[in-house]
């Protein structure tokens, strides 16, 4: 229990987790420093937002007692606050005005002693009770959902298989603020949370096994809390991976991009893989933006430093893990930073967003060369509905491409193999200045997709495009062929019509084509 005191300058600490109301009832003056409060607040941080509330409630209550630092004449400078000098500020208001600073911050307190500076420490509360968010899940809930003048929505099921359910009426507005506050307040006293990021309008909160949101105006059109947790835990024994699969991840695997459409259990299968490097004796660590990875304790799990992952990845390397987890590898900075850890001798396991396997590897297209891709990504392991669904082998060779027959069109072909069969089906290189990702496909393939005949076709040529009409045939597969050469396979529309870029690789085969007095013909 706070003795009772003259005067007091709590500091912003114990004003945002909501002690200042108890610290008021003992002690009749109280003069607060608001400028971080506000400064915070004026960004759309939750804890600017919370601790402005808690101020309106003490104006109600204290009526005339309470007086702000900063409102006094030549005291500017608390507009600078947010540039670091606002501990500076309030220990200052305390000793001009001779009051005990009031903290639950230890390093300010210990400081304030320092300088001679009355100081009351109270411990940061160590118990709050749970946010009744978590009360609205079960076991087969995913995420919940609430979004003021709305029902509060809850997705349920399995990996791969969830209905969105009303689970609740519309909440008053007051209540989602509720909610939000004890987000907040739950986050900073469990070691268990962090604030993960702040921006105006959005805060993102990784509290335990959950993943929230809260979104205000101006980002979002109304005050909205998501609350995400992974469903299940799994091991890699749990996806009954072929030994050929196995032998690869024990043996040579070590630019590995794990991909699937959002929900399809990619976090979920990296963790398994993280787990089982451990437990291999391997040194594993993750990069995270949010740390919302469910793995075990031994591995150290990493997020922005200082605001970038760049320098998360310097610090990496000097730790010298065998293998990173690079959770949510999705912008430019993110491919690069991966390619340059994986190229310093680091195993990478990236969890990358694409709706097909070949499309995790078609993002790296114009963000590294092509000749080094193999390097930074050598095994595509896809997952769709908690399930893989395709792997793909990377290799670099020098060969014709497919589809192409004269000898001098050999060049580096990237090969995107059938990690099980070894088929090949796709192949990535150069054409002229560009990097085209081309299917590789058999004659069986279209061989009951359409039964062409050779057959001569009108070629109409605009700004943009090139179509292609046959006299007959709609809505079928068929191969483009310049002369006897294969370019491509396409589908024809409803009208007959096939229609291609002019400056695609096609286009530029058909164009070329044309040139040299060929015919164009489909099979």
């Amino acid at each position: 229990m706070m003795e009772k005191l003259k005067k007091i300058v709590p500091d912003t600490s114990v004003i945002i987790d909501g002690r200042i109301s108890e610290i008021i009832k003992n002690n009749p003056e109280v003069e607060a420093a608001v400028s971080e409060i506000e400064f915070q607040a004026n960004s759309g941080k939750e804890v600017g937002l919370e601790g402005l509330k808690e101020l309106k409630n003490l104006h109600e209550k204290l009526k005339n007692k309470l007086k702000f630092a900063g409102e006094k004449p030549g005291r500017e400078d608390i507009k600078f606050s947010h540039t670091g000098r606002i501990d500076e500020i309030i220990a200052k208001t305390a000793m001009d005005n001779d009051a005990t600073l009031v903290t639950s911050d230890r390093i300010q307190a210990n400081i304030a002693e320092v300088r001679g500076i009355n100081v009351h420490y109270f411990k940061p509360k160590t118990s709050i009770k749970e946010p009744g968010i978590f009360k609205l899940f079960d076991d087969t809930t995913m995420s919940v959902h609430i979004k003021e003048n709305t029902k509060i929505l809850a997705k349920k099921g399995s990996v791969g298989n969830f209905n969105l359910v009303e689970i609740s009426g519309v909440p008053a507005k007051q209540e989602i603020e509720n909610y939000a506050k004890e987000i907040v307040a739950y986050t900073r006293a469990t070691t268990d949370g962090f604030i993960e990021i702040q921006r105006k309008g959005a805060t993102i909160i990784q509290l335990g096994l959950y993943r929230i949101v809260i979104a205000r105006p101006p980002f979002s059109d109304g005050i909205e809390i998501t609350a995400v947790r992974p469903l299940v835990k799994t091991q890699l024994s749990d996806y009954k991976l072929s030994q050929k699969l196995m032998n690869r991840l024990d043996e040579r695997a070590e630019g590995i991009f794990v991909s699937g459409p959002p929900g399809a259990g990619k976090s979920t299968f990296a963790c398994a893989i993280a787990e089982y490097y451990q437990k291999k004796g391997k040194i594993v660590k993750t990069m995270e933006q949010p740390r919302d990875l469910q793995v075990m304790d031994e591995i150290t799990q990493y997020t922005l430093l200082e605001g970038s992952m760049e320098n998360t990845s310097d610090v990496l390397l000097m730790v010298r893990p065998d293998y990173t987890v690079y959770d949510e590898v999705r912008k430019t900075q993110d491919f690069k930073i991966f390619a340059d850890m994986r190229l310093s001798g680091v195993g990478m396991v990236g969890v990358t967003h694409a709706s097909r396997a070949i499309d995790s590897i078609q993002r790296l297209i114009g963000r590294v060369e092509l000749g080094i891709i193999p390097h930074i990504v050598d095994t595509v392991i896809f997952i769709r509905k908690g399930n893989i669904e395709k792997i793909y082998d990377l290799k670099m060779t020098v060969k014709v491409p497919h589809g192409m027959k004269e000898q001098d069109l050999a060049r580096p072909v990237v090969e995107v193999r059938d990690f099980e069969t070894g088929k090949a089906e796709y192949e990535l290189y150069c054409y002229g200045e560009e990097i085209v990702v081309i299917p590789v496909e058999d004659e069986k393939t279209f061989a009951h997709a359409a039964n062409f005949k050779t057959t001569d076709i009108a070629v109409r040529q605009s700004k943009g495009y090139i179509t292609l009409k046959p006299k007959k045939f709609k809505k079928q597969f068929a191969k483009i062929f310049a002369g006897d050469r294969y370019i491509t396979t396409a589908k024809l529309t409803e009208g007959g019509n096939i229609k291609l870029h002019r400056k695609s690789y096609e286009g530029d085969m058909i164009m070329d084509a044309l040139r040299r007095g060929k015919s164009i013909s489909l099979k």
